[in-house]
């Protein structure tokens, strides 16, 4: 059972991330767009001409997400996100984004100081019941990495068999891990760092975590060029929750929809793509 539950969840993981079935250059270096929206799918859009501006929330401490340039300018993937969106909903001069402690969001939003908050907010049971959300715009996939020297190709629940992997222990990955992977001699880390030194020494096979943070270490000089990403990618919204939404207050019905029309266009347009690959060099895709 858990085989044929993991070859679904493999194989969705390549529809929804564009990529080559298994078997089909796995090894790419050509980063791959995730894909999120229906290209077939017809949102309506909304009417905002009485909208008198739109004002997103942010914080300055989530890079590449939102953070403070070398010059004191607010930047990030979340920040031209934002922009982008006001853009395709034809409100660029009402647009303000503003940057505010992670603890005053809910109440700046709340008090009527801002009309969304984008700033790494999950849709999740406990969350929903305070705001309304927009679909998600990014998911974070769960990935191997690999060393260079030993690559591995899907499908690895069966290249992995008998091999020790690494995960941090008492994680959603290592849960993850033991249902998917079971067959792989798994090794329970007690953090990132410990991760990250295991398989750069060769101790393990291969280190299964999150995607986008594995993309950032396999960047970093800290990796001395060591390894790359295997496999996958492998979203599974019950160990990893969801993805990242825009929040509104409760009871704004008329802006989530709206966020989710620019949002489609902005993945139509190619504009989320450049984007993506703007603060993402190295894809976790």
């Amino acid at each position: 059972m858990r085989i044929v539950r993991l070859r679904i969840v493999a194989a969705l993981s390549f529809v929804l991330a564009g990529l080559p079935p298994p078997g089909q250059d796995a090894f790419a270096e050509e980063p791959v767009i995730p894909l999120l929206w229906d290209a077939k799918e017809r949102l309506a859009k909304p009417d905002l001409s009485a909208l008198p501006r739109l004002r997103f929330l942010t914080t300055t401490d989530f890079p590449p997400f939102n953070f403070l340039d070398d010059q004191g300018r607010l930047s990030g993937f979340h920040v031209d996100l934002a922009r982008a969106i006001c853009d395709r909903l034809d409100l660029a001069e009402k647009c303000q984004i503003q940057a505010l402690p992670w603890g005053e969001l809910q109440e700046a939003l709340e008090k009527g100081e801002g009309e969304a908050i984008i700033a790494g907010l999950a849709a999740t049971a406990e969350t929903r019941a305070a705001y309304a959300f927009s679909r998600p715009y990014l998911q974070f996939p769960a990935r191997f990495a690999v060393q260079k020297a030993h690559p591995l190709s899907e499908p690895l629940y069966v290249r992995l068999q008998g091999r020790p992997v690494g995960v941090v222990a008492g994680s959603a990955h290592e849960r993850m891990l033991q249902d998917y992977f079971g067959a792989a001699k798994i090794v329970p880390v007690p953090d990132e760092d410990a991760l990250h030194a295991e398989l750069k020494a060769g101790r393990i096979d291969a280190a299964f975590g999150d995607g986008m943070r594995l993309s950032f270490w396999l960047a970093d000089t800290a990796s001395d060029k060591c390894c790359r990403l295997a496999g996958g990618p492998y979203i599974a919204p019950e160990y990893l929750g969801a993805g990242l939404s825009i929040a509104t207050r409760a009871d704004d019905a008329l802006l989530p929809a709206a966020f989710d029309y620019a949002l489609q266009e902005i993945s139509a347009k190619g504009v989320f793509a450049e984007l993506y690959l703007r603060y993402f060099p190295i894809g976790f895709y």
